[in-house]
């Protein structure tokens, strides 16, 4: 664990201040790993669309005709590349993201992060609604709009992890022990406030069950919405 030395002139000291670099890691960790499968994904869908025999049936091509699985729908190019678009933004850049703004914020303010409890809820409910994607999407529950697939209980957890990231990101700059804001902060809180917008705004759904949910935008209006998203 990283330490620094803050000077305070109001108290006549120098304080140390120990940097929790273990969620840090444990972010950069995740991303490598989604990466990984993101990417992964992203080849397999590439090959499907050059040999169209793989849609469903790349298992049996692996293993020579021994698995014979004719059709299966979770396995289709359909299926997967949301899996992969959603896999390559949300948890590997995702994930890096949220590495880079943990490790640089307690940096620039000279102070620990605000909460160490915020910190594990935001990387194990983040990882926890990557997950949820994984297995939703090559379901075929989604709401059917590029990049913004994910069904209306996952937006949910988005939209609380996120509010959790800034209410400790906004407690770090509170606690800070560096009068000056650094610009890169600057964008931090635009980023912060502007993806909370954006996401929540393009996401709201009227849901029809647990699974199902109808925008609240309709036509043109949809689309204007989705693709300012």
């Amino acid at each position: 664990m990283e330490t620094a030395a803050a000077h305070q002139p109001a108290r006549g000291h120098t304080k140390t201040i120990e940097f929790d670099d273990r969620t840090v890691k444990a972010f950069m960790i995740a991303s490598i790993f989604w990466g990984i499968i993101g990417m992964t994904v992203g080849a397999l869908i590439a090959f499907q669309l050059n040999f169209w025999q793989m849609n469903g049936k790349f298992l049996q091509a692996l293993t020579g005709g021994w698995f014979r699985a004719d059709g299966v729908e979770f396995l289709t190019f359909g299926r997967l590349r949301p899996l992969h678009t959603n896999a390559v933004i949300f948890a590997f850049v995702g994930n890096m993201m949220f590495a880079g703004v943990y490790y640089s914020t307690q940096r620039l303010c000279k102070a620990r992060t605000f909460s160490d409890l915020l910190s594990k809820i935001h990387f194990w409910g983040w990882q926890l609604i990557i997950v949820s994607a994984a297995v939703t999407l090559p379901a075929g529950l989604t709401r059917g709009q590029e990049y913004a697939e994910l069904i209306w209980p996952i937006n949910i957890a988005v939209a609380l992890i996120w509010v959790v990231f800034a209410i400790n990101f906004f407690g770090t700059l509170h606690k800070r022990n560096e009068p000056s804001l650094y610009v890169a902060l600057w964008f931090y809180i635009a980023t912060i406030v502007t993806i909370a917008m954006l996401y929540i705004v393009n996401h709201l759904s009227i849901p029809t069950g647990l699974t199902h949910s109808y925008s609240v935008f309709g036509g043109v209006q949809n689309a204007l919405v989705q693709w300012w998203y």
